[in-house]
Protein backbone atom coordinates (compact mmCIF):
# COMPACT_ATOMS: atom_id res chain seq x y z
CA UNK A 1 0.00 0.00 0.00
CA UNK A 2 1.36 3.40 -1.23
CA UNK A 3 2.28 5.77 2.12
CA UNK A 4 2.58 8.98 -0.31
CA UNK A 5 0.63 11.76 1.52
CA UNK A 6 -2.46 12.96 -1.07
CA UNK A 7 -2.87 16.58 -1.28
CA UNK A 8 -4.22 18.67 1.53
CA UNK A 9 -8.06 19.36 1.33
CA UNK A 10 -8.67 23.36 0.90
CA UNK A 11 -11.43 23.10 3.47
CA UNK A 12 -13.69 20.91 5.37
CA UNK A 13 -16.77 20.59 7.31
CA UNK A 14 -17.69 18.60 10.81
CA UNK A 15 -21.05 16.71 10.66
CA UNK A 16 -22.71 13.46 12.18
CA UNK A 17 -21.75 10.61 10.19
CA UNK A 18 -24.68 8.89 8.04
CA UNK A 19 -25.37 5.38 8.34
CA UNK A 20 -23.99 4.61 5.09
CA UNK A 21 -20.47 5.30 5.99
CA UNK A 22 -19.82 3.21 8.75
CA UNK A 23 -17.46 0.88 6.60
CA UNK A 24 -15.46 4.02 5.44
CA UNK A 25 -15.49 5.48 9.49
CA UNK A 26 -14.04 2.22 10.45
CA UNK A 27 -11.47 2.08 7.21
CA UNK A 28 -9.89 5.61 8.06
CA UNK A 29 -9.98 4.31 12.15
CA UNK A 30 -8.23 1.30 11.34
CA UNK A 31 -5.29 3.49 8.97
CA UNK A 32 -4.94 5.55 12.21
CA UNK A 33 -4.96 3.15 14.62
CA UNK A 34 -2.55 0.67 12.86
CA UNK A 35 0.86 1.69 15.15
CA UNK A 36 -1.25 2.75 18.25
CA UNK A 37 0.35 0.83 21.31
CA UNK A 38 -2.64 -0.48 22.80
CA UNK A 39 -4.50 -1.05 19.84
CA UNK A 40 -0.98 -3.33 19.14
CA UNK A 41 -0.97 -5.17 22.13
CA UNK A 42 -4.66 -5.97 21.49
CA UNK A 43 -4.57 -7.04 18.05
CA UNK A 44 -0.67 -8.25 17.24
CA UNK A 45 0.62 -9.09 13.97
CA UNK A 46 0.47 -7.38 11.06
CA UNK A 47 -0.66 -7.79 7.22
CA UNK A 48 -4.24 -7.15 5.58
CA UNK A 49 -6.02 -9.60 8.15
CA UNK A 50 -4.67 -7.26 11.10
CA UNK A 51 -6.33 -3.70 9.30
CA UNK A 52 -9.09 -6.21 8.27
CA UNK A 53 -9.82 -7.05 12.14
CA UNK A 54 -9.21 -3.56 13.90
CA UNK A 55 -11.63 -1.99 11.07
CA UNK A 56 -14.21 -4.97 12.23
CA UNK A 57 -13.09 -3.52 16.02
CA UNK A 58 -14.21 0.20 14.66
CA UNK A 59 -17.46 -0.98 13.27
CA UNK A 60 -18.50 -2.58 16.10
CA UNK A 61 -17.62 0.39 17.95
CA UNK A 62 -19.68 2.35 16.11
CA UNK A 63 -22.77 0.23 16.42
CA UNK A 64 -22.33 0.44 20.50
CA UNK A 65 -22.33 4.39 19.85
CA UNK A 66 -25.11 4.58 17.41
CA UNK A 67 -28.30 4.58 19.92
CA UNK A 68 -26.67 8.09 20.89
CA UNK A 69 -27.68 11.20 18.97
CA UNK A 70 -24.69 12.45 17.11
CA UNK A 71 -22.16 10.15 19.03
CA UNK A 72 -20.54 9.67 15.78
CA UNK A 73 -19.01 12.93 14.04
CA UNK A 74 -16.51 13.26 10.99
CA UNK A 75 -14.48 16.13 9.36
CA UNK A 76 -15.45 15.82 5.83
CA UNK A 77 -14.77 18.31 2.70
CA UNK A 78 -17.79 18.92 0.38
CA UNK A 79 -17.48 16.34 -1.93
CA UNK A 80 -17.73 13.74 0.93
CA UNK A 81 -13.77 12.48 1.80
CA UNK A 82 -13.55 11.81 5.19
CA UNK A 83 -10.40 13.34 6.82
CA UNK A 84 -11.08 12.48 10.45
CA UNK A 85 -14.08 10.56 12.69
CA UNK A 86 -14.51 10.62 16.44
CA UNK A 87 -16.67 8.74 18.59
CA UNK A 88 -18.74 10.60 21.84
CA UNK A 89 -20.53 9.66 24.50
CA UNK A 90 -22.89 12.03 26.68
CA UNK A 91 -23.00 12.52 29.96
CA UNK A 92 -23.94 9.01 31.63
CA UNK A 93 -23.83 7.24 28.65
CA UNK A 94 -20.29 5.88 27.98
CA UNK A 95 -21.35 2.49 28.70
CA UNK A 96 -23.37 -0.03 26.84
CA UNK A 97 -25.48 -1.86 28.20
CA UNK A 98 -24.68 -5.49 29.42
CA UNK A 99 -26.45 -6.77 27.48
CA UNK A 100 -25.74 -4.79 23.97
CA UNK A 101 -22.29 -5.97 25.49
CA UNK A 102 -23.45 -9.73 25.47
CA UNK A 103 -25.04 -9.59 22.15
CA UNK A 104 -21.18 -8.68 20.42
CA UNK A 105 -19.41 -11.03 22.14
CA UNK A 106 -19.45 -13.36 18.86
CA UNK A 107 -18.21 -10.45 16.48
CA UNK A 108 -15.67 -9.37 19.06
CA UNK A 109 -14.04 -12.99 18.65
CA UNK A 110 -13.82 -12.42 15.34
CA UNK A 111 -11.43 -9.53 16.05
CA UNK A 112 -9.29 -10.46 19.01
CA UNK A 113 -9.75 -14.61 18.41
CA UNK A 114 -10.73 -16.75 21.26
CA UNK A 115 -7.33 -16.37 23.00
CA UNK A 116 -7.42 -12.92 22.85
CA UNK A 117 -10.82 -11.95 23.49
CA UNK A 118 -10.14 -12.14 27.56
CA UNK A 119 -6.72 -9.79 27.48
CA UNK A 120 -10.05 -7.75 25.28
CA UNK A 121 -12.24 -7.96 28.31
CA UNK A 122 -9.17 -7.09 30.92
CA UNK A 123 -8.55 -3.64 28.82
CA UNK A 124 -11.90 -2.83 29.25
CA UNK A 125 -12.36 -3.56 33.07
CA UNK A 126 -9.34 -1.63 33.78
CA UNK A 127 -10.20 1.39 32.11
CA UNK A 128 -14.18 1.17 33.54
CA UNK A 129 -12.32 1.08 36.81
CA UNK A 130 -10.62 4.45 36.05
CA UNK A 131 -13.28 5.84 34.45
CA UNK A 132 -14.65 8.64 36.59
CA UNK A 133 -18.08 8.73 38.23
CA UNK A 134 -18.70 12.92 37.36
CA UNK A 135 -20.49 13.79 34.88
CA UNK A 136 -18.70 14.41 31.38
CA UNK A 137 -18.19 13.84 28.10
CA UNK A 138 -16.41 10.90 26.84
CA UNK A 139 -14.00 10.45 24.25
CA UNK A 140 -12.83 7.18 23.45
CA UNK A 141 -11.89 7.09 19.71
CA UNK A 142 -10.59 9.97 17.61
CA UNK A 143 -8.56 9.67 14.70
CA UNK A 144 -7.44 11.17 11.55
CA UNK A 145 -6.28 9.87 7.76
CA UNK A 146 -2.77 9.36 8.08
CA UNK A 147 -2.27 10.96 4.07
CA UNK A 148 -3.77 14.18 4.99
CA UNK A 149 -1.60 15.16 7.77
CA UNK A 150 -1.60 18.74 8.47
CA UNK A 151 -5.10 19.48 7.60
CA UNK A 152 -6.03 20.55 11.19
CA UNK A 153 -9.03 17.85 10.56
CA UNK A 154 -8.60 15.64 13.95
CA UNK A 155 -8.09 18.83 16.12
CA UNK A 156 -11.09 20.63 14.75
CA UNK A 157 -13.16 17.49 15.46
CA UNK A 158 -12.09 17.84 19.64
CA UNK A 159 -12.46 21.46 19.47
CA UNK A 160 -16.23 21.66 18.00
CA UNK A 161 -17.34 19.23 21.13
CA UNK A 162 -15.19 20.78 23.21
CA UNK A 163 -17.13 24.23 22.36
CA UNK A 164 -20.06 22.84 23.22
CA UNK A 165 -19.09 21.33 26.99
CA UNK A 166 -18.32 24.87 27.30
CA UNK A 167 -21.54 26.34 26.08
CA UNK A 168 -23.57 23.48 28.03
CA UNK A 169 -20.49 23.53 31.26
CA UNK A 170 -20.08 20.15 30.94
CA UNK A 171 -16.83 18.24 31.17
CA UNK A 172 -15.36 16.12 29.33
CA UNK A 173 -12.82 13.40 29.85
CA UNK A 174 -10.08 10.86 27.77
CA UNK A 175 -7.84 8.57 27.60
CA UNK A 176 -4.49 9.01 25.88
CA UNK A 177 -2.68 5.84 24.24
CA UNK A 178 0.31 7.79 23.30
CA UNK A 179 2.10 10.18 25.73
CA UNK A 180 3.36 12.00 23.14
CA UNK A 181 -0.30 13.42 22.45
CA UNK A 182 -0.47 14.36 26.22
CA UNK A 183 0.78 18.38 25.21
CA UNK A 184 -1.81 18.32 22.57
CA UNK A 185 -4.95 17.57 24.54
CA UNK A 186 -3.10 19.86 27.40
CA UNK A 187 -3.35 23.10 25.21
CA UNK A 188 -6.75 22.20 24.95
CA UNK A 189 -7.54 21.89 28.56
CA UNK A 190 -7.35 18.79 29.80
CA UNK A 191 -5.01 17.71 32.46
CA UNK A 192 -3.51 14.27 33.20
CA UNK A 193 -5.00 12.82 36.10
CA UNK A 194 -3.41 9.29 36.64
CA UNK A 195 -2.11 6.54 34.70
CA UNK A 196 -3.44 3.41 33.88
CA UNK A 197 -1.13 0.74 33.19
CA UNK A 198 -2.70 -2.49 31.54
CA UNK A 199 -2.14 -6.16 32.93
CA UNK A 200 0.34 -8.95 32.00
CA UNK A 201 3.16 -6.31 30.74
CA UNK A 202 0.71 -3.95 28.22
CA UNK A 203 1.24 -0.71 27.77
CA UNK A 204 0.21 2.62 29.44
CA UNK A 205 -2.45 5.01 29.10
CA UNK A 206 -2.70 8.57 30.68
CA UNK A 207 -6.35 9.35 31.36
CA UNK A 208 -7.03 13.33 30.93
CA UNK A 209 -10.07 15.59 32.43
CA UNK A 210 -11.33 18.86 31.02
CA UNK A 211 -13.45 20.97 33.40
CA UNK A 212 -15.56 23.31 31.14
CA UNK A 213 -14.12 26.63 30.46
CA UNK A 214 -15.37 29.99 29.01
CA UNK A 215 -13.38 30.05 25.38
CA UNK A 216 -10.08 29.75 25.00
CA UNK A 217 -8.96 26.25 25.31
CA UNK A 218 -11.60 24.79 22.85
CA UNK A 219 -10.99 27.87 20.56
CA UNK A 220 -7.44 27.52 20.40
CA UNK A 221 -5.53 26.12 17.23
CA UNK A 222 -2.91 23.08 16.96
CA UNK A 223 -2.10 20.07 15.37
CA UNK A 224 -4.52 17.04 15.43
CA UNK A 225 -3.97 14.45 18.47
CA UNK A 226 -4.36 11.19 16.63
CA UNK A 227 -5.73 8.33 18.92
CA UNK A 228 -7.10 8.72 22.39
CA UNK A 229 -7.68 5.08 23.51
CA UNK A 230 -9.42 1.91 22.09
Amino acid sequence: MSTRKRPLPQSFGIRHARPGEARTVAGLLALAFADDPVMGWMVPGGGPDRTRRIALYFRLAQRQQRPREGAVRVAATGEGRLLAAALWSGPGRWRAPAVRELASVPRYVRVFGPRGLGRAAEVQECLHRAHPEEPHWYLPTVGKDPQVQGAGAGSALVREQLAHCDRLGEAAYLESSRASNVPFYERLGFRVTGEIRLPHGGPALWPMWRDPAAGGPAAAGGGTGGGAGG
